[in-house]
């Protein structure tokens, strides 16, 4: 009995709760936390999950991370069909394959919730933190709300504070309206994705994956509609007039007045006129002062813009580095829709932090001498400020973050910066009756340009001093015949702004989106054009079910989900009201299937067909073609003129390949360009032996490698099978 009472009291000292779990979004977040609120935190490490322990008056803390989710939603029941409404929550790492590495996250804290006795939740403050906080607090510590920590950035100070001043529950509405985000987004993806994929399925002549969602249907009939635009233009063409004046020792080109001549007779008649004569008169002089006022700060979506328009960062590339320069306490939460600095922001001690950089000392040192008031804009966000830096010092970052961080510190002190002062000079000067204009600008004070430094660029063209009357010297006079363009295509920055103005997605989920239109094949290049696949996707869908790709509908559903956020609609209601609204778009894809089916077979066989041509053949008149050999499971390049033609290449195990039209001028073979999910795209030619690819390949690996696809070309391509690429 004595022994039964003393086990009985043991397993009772096991299960004690006498812990206060701090939960963290992410494990950089979490040694940041306990750094902050801890001299000396203990690093307890579990199957290399580390936990950081310390004791506060009296009381003992545990600061745990999560990666990311640890929940996924999935379907309840079994079946393959749509529409499906039927899900539930469960453990990421059974969900999917790719999210096995956070098991051993999810462990720790299923080992740890019987100890824990009180709960802080310290993810970002969003609504995705705030689920994924949540769904671990429901779930895994098996309690419905918590103690919220809110904060901006992951500074000691501000930690401090947000622990101190902890909310004693979890934001309600930011909870509800993350929760209707990911059941409205998985209604969508999942149901669109398989209606998609069974339509060609039906036929039976391909199989395919295909995907859409809530979203991106919508964004890509966006670029469907303006690449049809584009190739729809037809250019006019049209006449311009310059003369080149000497000024000095300047020639400067003066345009002709009325710019553009749309008939060519009339153009001829005033370039023989102006041509005539080797002198000009100045006509007018119009003198403007003006002030250009300093740059908001940045919001999410202007970070994305400007990073894609200096550095050419992808929005994804930008956004995963300025998640790095937050987890590591350099800049403020990167996912914010404001581009206002409050007041609460201790401005003097962030530029005194960054002071300590040299290359900003100088600057900051005149931007202290005056008053610290920044440019704001409108726009707000009820959880985050606009984006700045800490003044912490940064250490160690890769040159890519170096840019990144130069930018926001720059963009910081700008908007603290006075307007710059400019000034424009208009001069008419006519020749012979036709009147040519020049516009000077310049700038006479700097202002907040001098702090943007590299990232301001301004037209400059100054003018020395001319007088009304006086002449001028002609050197030429030429005549130049052009075409009007197309509109120009969105850059991976314009579309962004773009989904913004519309109301698409978040400020967190449309890089993400755009980055899925490009690696589903959807879309391609800096300046984003749509591939055949997708302009068939999107023209299919918006024939037969143009509800899908609607913007109008997803606007609508965005709305209701900020009435979530706002109180005014419950989650259950939002998600009732897209039921039915779904149910009807997919009973009448249903009625439709065959024919969506039918039309999109025909879209991915002729995709495919001009994917799996990669350039000429180097050795004959043949096609060099996309084979996969069923033997060893490989594609590979072969001549489509085989078996007279056995000339054949090694192609990259994973990712799309796209034909470039280029030739390699070392060895003769096609380049090609290879997209891999989640990475940047890159070139290479066919020939594993091309000089260009000396330090690529282990030599003994490389002639193995040319040797086993060399053997699989026969059986390739007597079966005609060509990969789908």
């Amino acid at each position: 009995m004595a022994k039964k009472k003393a086990a009985t009291k043991k397993k009772s000292k096991e299960v004690e709760k006498d812990l206060t779990l701090i939960l963290a979004e992410k494990p950089t977040a979490a040694k940041k936390i306990s750094q902050a609120l801890a001299k000396k935190p203990k690093v307890v490490e579990k199957d290399g999950v580390k936990l950081y322990e310390f004791e506060s008056n009296g009381q003992k803390y545990v600061v745990a991370a999560a990666v990311g989710h640890l929940y996924s939603l999935k379907q309840a029941t079994k079946g393959w069909t749509y529409p499906v409404f039927d899900v539930k929550w469960i453990p990421s790492y059974r969900a999917t394959r790719k999210a096995l590495f956070s098991k051993k996250y999810y462990e720790v804290l299923k080992e740890l919730a019987p100890r824990v006795k009180d709960v802080i939740v310290a993810t970002d403050y969003d609504q995705e933190g705030s689920v994924i906080g949540y769904n671990i607090v429901r779930f895994l510590l098996k309690r419905d709300d918590a103690k919220r920590m809110k904060f901006s950035t992951l500074t000691k100070d501000e930690l401090i504070e947000s622990f101190k001043n902890a909310s004693p529950k979890m934001d309600r509405n930011q909870v509800e309206a993350g929760l209707t985000r990911h059941y409205l987004d998985w209604f969508y993806g999942i149901n669109t994705s398989r209606a998609l994929t069974l339509a060609i399925k039906s036929i039976g002549e391909r199989f395919k994956i295909l995907s859409s969602g809530r979203v991106q249907g919508p964004l890509l009939k966006i670029l469907r509609d303006h690449e049809e635009k584009i190739k729809k233009f037809k250019p006019k063409p049209y006449w311009q007039i310059f003369a080149y004046i000497q000024i000095g020792r300047s020639s400067i080109q003066a345009t002709h007045e009325k710019d553009k001549f749309w008939d060519e007779k009339k153009a001829n008649d005033a370039y023989k006129r102006a041509s005539s004569s080797k002198e000009g008169v100045v006509d007018t002089l119009k003198k403007r002062k003006y002030k250009q006022l300093p740059p908001t700060p940045f919001d999410t979506t202007t970070l994305m813009t400007e990073a894609f328009r200096y550095f050419g960062y992808s929005p994804r590339q930008t956004m995963s580095i300025a998640e790095y320069l937050y987890q590591n306490g350099y800049i403020s939460y990167p996912r914010t829709s404001s581009n206002i600095l409050p007041d609460s922001i201790n401005f003097k001690k962030v530029l005194t932090g960054l002071s300590q950089l040299s290359r900003y000392k100088p600057l900051i040192e005149k931007l202290m001498q005056g008053e610290l008031k920044p440019n704001n804009g409108k726009k707000k966000d009820p959880a985050h400020p606009a984006i700045y830096p800490t003044g912490e010092v940064p250490t160690k970052l890769t040159s890519q973050q170096q840019r990144v961080y130069d930018l926001i510190v720059r963009r910081f002190l700008a908007t603290f910066g006075p307007p710059s002062e400019r000034e424009s000079l208009t001069v008419r000067i006519n020749v012979n009756g036709e009147i040519f204009t020049i516009v000077g600008k310049r700038t006479i004070e700097k202002g907040w340009t001098l702090y943007y430094g590299k990232y301001a660029k301004l037209d400059e063209l100054a003018l020395p001093k001319l007088d009304v009357g006086g002449k001028v010297k002609i050197k030429k006079v030429e005549i130049v015949q052009k075409e009007t363009q197309p509109p120009g295509r969105y850059t991976q920055g314009s579309i962004l702004k773009e989904a913004e103005k519309l109301n698409l997605g978040t400020k967190a989920t449309r890089s993400q989106i755009l980055q899925t239109l490009y690696d589903r094949g959807y879309v391609y290049g800096k300046s984003i054009t749509v591939t055949d696949l997708g302009m068939k996707v999107a023209s299919i869908l918006d024939k037969h079910v143009p509800e899908i790709v609607s913007p109008e509908l997803t606007r609508k559903f965005e709305e209701k989900m900020e009435g979530v956020f706002e109180g005014k609609v419950s989650k259950d209601e939002v998600l009732e009201e897209a039921k039915a609204e779904l149910t009807k778009i997919f009973d009448k894809f249903k009625k439709k299937e065959k024919v969506i089916g039918k039309a999109l077979t025909e879209a991915v066989k002729e995709t495919q067909l001009k994917q799996s041509i990669l350039g000429k053949c180097p050795h004959c008149d043949g096609e060099l073609k996309v084979f996969f050999s069923w033997k060893t499971k490989k594609r590979f390049a072969g001549c489509s003129n085989y078996p007279k033609c056995k000339t054949a290449y090694p192609l990259p195990a994973k990712g799309r390949i796209e034909a470039t039209g280029k030739v390699c001028p070392h060895c003769g073979t096609p380049i090609i360009r290879v997209y891999r999910e989640g990475k940047r795209p890159f070139e290479m030619c066919l020939d594993p032996n091309c000089p260009t690819k000396k330090d690529w390949y282990d030599k003994d690996k490389l002639k193995d490698s040319k040797e086993r696809y060399a053997a699989s070309q026969k059986e390739s391509a007597e079966s005609g099978k060509e990969s789908e690429n």
